[in-house]
């Protein structure tokens, strides 16, 4: 063993820390600790979990984070670093076994690193994942993880050039990594080269050494719902909330009114933005984008006939609040990275499928089994009322031929409201903004199941309830 030592290669002084390896003792053998475990994928619902538990651990004399990760997203990674730097009490991170990828940088802002025996850390550099393959970023990406790690390493004491070595495969530290491969340190490496300031058998062999052996140990378990937001944010659950959410609205914006659909659309994204919030994903400034692209759709259908500038601008800006919710790196980074592109493709996907599905329920799906609100079931028709007042769906003729006829407001049009024409109860859009109930009316378009009229000409005015004279055509 000492030969050994004695042909290892020196370990230059750039590369130690300015402190030498020991486990600090934090207390007399009694006190607090709370343990938050940093275990298996870092996800978005695991940084407001830790965020929090360290908040509510208070006066503890000490929190352990016991890590034991392969990795998982940056942007979770950086919450979680900044919430560790920030803390009240000592942090302890536990590498047990191991802190792989973003377990590093997290275990890099504890202000203690104590390794388990067979334990490594390291392997930083970012990838992205392009159809279930690793796939490299682009240089601003890895700049940017660099520089995270460095100044991590920096603020806890530790040597910024091996922390940058385990991001960039470029950086050479004499003694420790040649420059040719990144840098996962063992358990051994790490003690050698001072980046350990310890190791410990177990979680009772480290409170022993900590002076924290008759503490009072309390594991921190995840809420409701930092549990929920890690559902509402998995990937395919967002998206499907996403297409619901289109869907309620499209469907809201082509019936006269406000119903169930609006609802259920508004419903669906108030959702999807509950579980990004609360994993830290989605700000005010999202949800203000979204909640004014909601208002401009609502001044679409309930002010302006039709679909045009203002909708379209609603639409715009529902999709760029749900695109910039779902990155939690800098906008410039991100845009870099792939992961913005990445956001939107997410969010135009969701609307097409929404417009797929449209035209399939349209298509395949037969009337009577659809919700009211996505049919319009009372049809107009040159014969008699109904005894139940309703016409026959399959027998009724186009709404397209309503252009021209004439009719009345049965209540105010403000602009949307009802009308009788051909002795019909019609769901109708004003083109003004105002109709007062009782005035002569002509039927101008028709969009769908959307009736657009105006105030008739009094030369064109008929009585309340009577149609076009007889044999008129459109």
């Amino acid at each position: 063993v000492g030969a050994a030592l004695a042909q290892a290669p020196a370990i230059p002084e750039a590369a130690r820390p300015d402190r030498a390896p020991e486990v600090p003792v934090l207390g007399d053998g009694g006190g607090r600790v709370v343990v938050i475990p940093i275990d298996g994928t870092i996800d978005l619902g695991l940084a407001p979990f830790v965020a929090r538990a360290i908040d509510e651990a208070g006066d503890a004399d000490a929190i352990i984070l016991d890590v034991n990760t392969f990795g998982g997203r940056v942007d979770a990674a950086v919450q979680i670093r900044d919430a560790v730097l920030a803390a009240g009490p000592p942090v302890v991170a536990y590498v047990h076994p191991r802190a792989i990828s973003a377990g590093a940088l997290i275990s890099y802002a504890a202000d203690t690193l104590v390794f388990a025996p067979g334990g490594s850390m390291g392997a930083a550099t970012p990838i992205q994942v392009d159809q279930g393959e690793a796939q490299a970023v682009g240089e601003k990406m890895v700049s940017y993880m660099r520089s995270e790690m460095r100044t991590t390493a920096e603020a806890t004491g530790r040597n910024g050039a091996v922390a940058e070595a385990m991001v960039d495969r470029t950086i050479a530290v004499d003694g420790v990594i040649d420059g040719e491969k990144l840098l996962t340190a063992t358990t051994e490496l790490a003690v050698d080269i001072g980046l350990a300031d310890g190791v410990a058998e177990g979680l009772d062999d480290l409170l022993a050494q900590l002076g924290l052996a008759g503490a009072e140990v309390t594991t921190a378990e995840s809420s409701w719902s930092e549990d929920l937001a890690r559902v509402l944010t998995e990937p395919t659950l967002s998206g499907l909330l996403m297409s619901l959410g289109f869907l309620g609205i499209m469907v809201e914006l082509y019936s006269p009114g406000f119903g169930w659909a609006g609802g259920v659309g508004v419903l669906c994204l108030a959702t999807f933005f509950a579980g990004h919030m609360v994993a830290d994903l989605a700000g005010w400034e999202e949800l203000l984008l979204v909640s004014l692209g909601v208002v401009a759709l609502l001044v679409e259908v309930f002010v302006i006939p039709g679909f045009g500038v203002v909708g379209v601008l609603g639409v715009l800006l529902i999709g760029a609040g749900l695109a910039l919710s779902l990155t939690g790196l800098p906008i410039d980074v991100s845009w870099d990275v792939g992961g913005l592109e990445s956001a939107v493709q997410r969010v135009v996907l969701s609307l097409t499928g929404t417009v797929v599905a449209l035209v399939l329920v349209a298509q395949f799906i037969p009337v009577r089994v659809l919700p009211n609100w996505l049919v319009l079931r009372t049809a107009i028709s040159d014969g008699a009322p109904s005894p139940t007042g309703a016409a026959d769906f399959h027998s009724a003729p186009s709404q397209a031929a309503l252009v021209g006829r004439a009719g009345v407001a049965t209540t105010p049009l403000r602009p949307s409201g009802k009308a009788r024409i051909d002795d019909k109860l019609v769901d109708v859009v004003s083109q003004s903004a105002f109709i007062p109930a009782g005035t002569p009316v002509v039927v101008l378009l028709v969009e769908g199941v959307r009736v657009v009229v105006d105030v008739a000409p009094e030369s064109a005015a008929s009585a309340p309830g009577s149609g076009p004279p007889a044999g008129a055509g459109v």
